[in-house]
């Protein structure tokens, strides 16, 4: 069975085929990179139904904002690309805050399998293209409340 198959039929059938889904909390995430800091808009994700459902049906997202994964612990994380509609980048992120990894460009509907290269704490999804755009890699820091490095007025 793939990844999260089960959990997402339940999570789906809880908010029922086409309702949508309770609103997800808002929150900034600041990125360190090369050229300067980079302040995006996500979504927090932060419960199992909230994760599971991601960001499957969208048709659109802002090119500052995206979604926030926080799994408050360490562990290799799978994410695929099934009911997602959107091209994405993922920005796996350790504990202390800073780019493990970048995929770029997850196709979108695909069921292969899209994993950690080391335990992470969250992910971050962008629309495709935007990690390389902005100049976001591994080793960069980010900073969001997920990470106790949260910047003064964020």
């Amino acid at each position: 069975m793939k990844p999260w198959t089960a959990a997402a039929a339940l999570a789906l059938a809880m908010f029922g085929i086409g309702a949508a889904p309770p609103p997800l909390p808002h929150s900034t995430v600041v990125v360190d990179t090369p050229r300067g800091p980079v302040k995006l808009a996500v979504e927090v994700a932060a419960d199992d139904t909230s994760r599971l459902r991601g960001l499957m049906y969208r048709k659109s997202l802002d090119a500052n904002s995206g979604m926030l994964f926080d799994f408050y612990d360490n562990q290799f994380r799978d994410f695929w690309m099934k009911n997602t509609y959107l091209p994405l980048d993922m920005i796996f992120i350790r504990a202390d805050g800073t780019v493990s990894s970048v995929a770029p460009n997850a196709v979108p509907l695909s069921e292969r399998i899209i994993s950690s290269q080391e335990p992470v704490r969250a992910v971050l999804e962008l629309n495709a293209g935007r990690a390389a755009a902005l100049d976001i890699r591994p080793g960069e820091r980010v900073h969001n409340a997920a990470f106790a490095n949260a910047l003064a007025g964020q």
